[in-house]
């Protein structure tokens, strides 16, 4: 007997897809020796990179702190940085996952009462 696939379960698989590849912007640039994680410029990079830093940028750089700042120093190698990286995506998509979870129960819980 062949058991269909939700789409939660496919959901939850292409979830994990994601997350394992979540090291290739560390891999890549490295086997290609392109510098940093693409895309994780602080403004010293982007304003050598760039020749300048955009005004706007310039302006609010210091009103967001990364909740996790430096997760992924770049000081233990590779395997570490990917796991790192992995970890990190775990810790998101478990966030994600439960606002949701914990969402849906509140509305639906307000749905019901109000039937």
């Amino acid at each position: 007997m062949e058991m269909a696939m939700t789409t939660q379960k496919k959901l939850w698989i292409g979830l994990s897809i994601l997350v394992i590849l979540t090291p290739i912007g560390l891999i890549l640039p490295e086997l290609l020796g392109a510098g940093g994680a693409w895309g994780e410029w602080g403004a010293d990079e982007l304003e050598k990179m760039l020749g300048y830093l955009p005004e706007g940028m310039r302006q609010t750089i210091d009103r967001w702190r990364a909740p996790m700042p430096d997760y992924a120093t770049g000081e233990h190698g590779m395997g570490r940085l990917s796991a790192e990286y992995i970890l990190s995506a775990i810790i998101g998509v478990g966030l994600c996952a439960g606002a949701v979870f914990l969402l849906m129960k509140l509305l639906g819980k307000k749905e019901r009462d109000d039937s």
